[in-house]
């Protein structure tokens, strides 16, 4: 039985849940795991994560059909893209039939809390590796813990599906070529605050980044990834670049975006003089699903896309991806993992 909450209202915040997963990395091997109740954890003071940013995390979403059933968007991905992290900071890398297993016994354990169907809300999960134990110098940890919570939450952007200004991060990068910007881990998202924080007290959505070595090529909107739609509307464009996170949705979109829609799909270098190229924009990721984009602003000069509204193909792709999310339209195969 779902829990009364007023779904419509739900934003993108934390809200503890009966149940969450943990499992723990010691001599070797992951134990088999558990769930457990409580939104504490305890670790030792020198604990690498703590001081040295070891640890890494994923987001995923549970969603509840017309029918009733649940289900999970592509989780063998997220445990694939943890495991990369992991591997960039040299911690242990969850198995993925335990990671996807884990996932399903979160969902199961709090099913009241997964929005019903129609309200647009959805079930968030966040798992968490991090880097535990007595390890004050700069070395890896000896010990790992994982974990898995959930929340339920409605858009990331204010507003859902509603254009969004974004303005372009003069004087900060994310992430070095040549750093952390394609894992997940929590030191890029710090790297990040300011810039954010000071684009919202000027009225936008979120910043966009540049590419840290030339300041020319367009890299992430704040923490979703970029797509745009040319003039002609024939190619979906997303930038290529060895420091932005290989998002889930975008590599979603960029598929749909072929096989259903008929574009050319693309992974290229996205100049930020170029924006008059482009019909559409957008900002896509788990959490923010597709947000269109209403305008860059880039020092004095601000582009505006579609006079500002959302455009047609970025609706086309809305529909497409949480159509399959939902269970209203046929997915790829090996798309949708059911929980029972």
């Amino acid at each position: 039985m779902t829990v009364d909450l007023n779904w419509a209202e739900l934003g993108f915040d934390y809200m503890n849940l009966p149940y969450r997963y943990e499992s723990h990395w010691q001599n070797g091997a992951w134990d088999a795991g558990q769930l457990v109740s409580g939104n504490t954890i305890t670790i030792s003071v020198a604990s690498p994560a703590l001081h040295y940013g070891q640890q890494a995390f994923e987001g995923l979403k549970a969603y509840r059909t017309k029918s009733g059933a649940i289900q999970l968007f592509r989780p063998d991905q997220n445990a694939k893209r943890l495991a990369n992290s992991a591997a960039r900071l040299l911690m242990p890398a969850v198995p993925e039939d335990q990671f996807i297993a884990a996932v399903q016994q979160v969902v199961r354990a709090n099913q009241d809390y997964v929005p019903p169907y129609g309200t647009g809300a959805t079930l968030y999960l966040r798992p968490l590796l991090i880097g535990i134990g007595d390890n004050i110098g700069v070395a890896p940890a000896k010990e790992y813990l994982f974990t898995i919570f959930a929340m339920p939450v409605g858009a990331y952007f204010k507003g859902g599906m509603v254009p969004t200004r974004f303005v372009v991060a003069d004087h900060f990068d994310r992430a070095a070529h040549f750093g952390t910007g394609q894992s997940k881990v929590g030191g890029n998202y710090a790297a990040s605050l300011q810039a954010g924080q000071q684009a919202h007290a000027q009225g936008y959505g979120d910043a966009i980044y540049l590419d840290p070595l030339e300041h020319r090529y367009i890299e992430e909107v704040g923490s979703a990834n970029f797509f745009a739609i040319t003039q002609d509307q024939k190619r979906f464009v997303t930038p290529s670049s060895p420091s932005i996170l290989p998002s889930i949705t975008k590599y979603s979109l960029l598929q749909l975006a072929h096989d259903r829609l008929g574009l050319a799909a693309q992974e290229t270098r996205v100049p930020i003089d170029a924006l008059s190229d482009f019909s559409e924009a957008g900002a896509c990721g788990t959490a923010a699903v597709i947000t269109p984009i209403a305008s860059i602003t880039n020092g004095t000069h601000t582009h505006t896309f579609n006079h500002g509204a959302t455009g047609p193909i970025t609706t086309q792709l809305y529909a497409e991806l949480t159509g399959i999310q939902f269970g209203d339209r046929p997915a790829p195969a090996g798309w949708l993992v059911p929980v029972d």
